[in-house]
């Protein structure tokens, strides 16, 4: 089993937009669990505090037979790419359960 956690900061300043976009990538992103066989566990999480430098969203994911079928799954494509499109930065770390 393979836990795959992303952290985002989102462009935006807006604190609207900075929401909207936030509930569209979780949104986004929870919609793949039935599509994807490999996801066993998606949990998903907007930064509660009002710390300087926290980073915005954060993905916590298990996969049981690691990322490849799910980073190369086409509709894991689109939401990535509509991800991209609003970030301003990305933190990953993978590892073994």
């Amino acid at each position: 089993m393979l836990r795959h956690v992303v952290s985002w900061k989102l462009a935006t300043g807006d604190p609207q937009l900075k929401a909207a976009q936030s509930a569209e990538i979780r949104r986004k992103l929870t919609e793949l669990v039935p599509l994807v066989p490999s996801v066993r566990k998606l949990t998903l999480g907007e930064d509660t505090a009002t710390t300087a430098g926290n980073w915005d969203l954060v993905l916590i994911a298990d996969y049981a037979d690691g990322l490849a079928a799910y980073q190369t799954h086409p509709e894991h494509q689109k939401v990535a790419a509509f991800i991209r499109s609003v970030i301003s930065d990305r933190t990953c770390v993978d590892f073994v359960l």
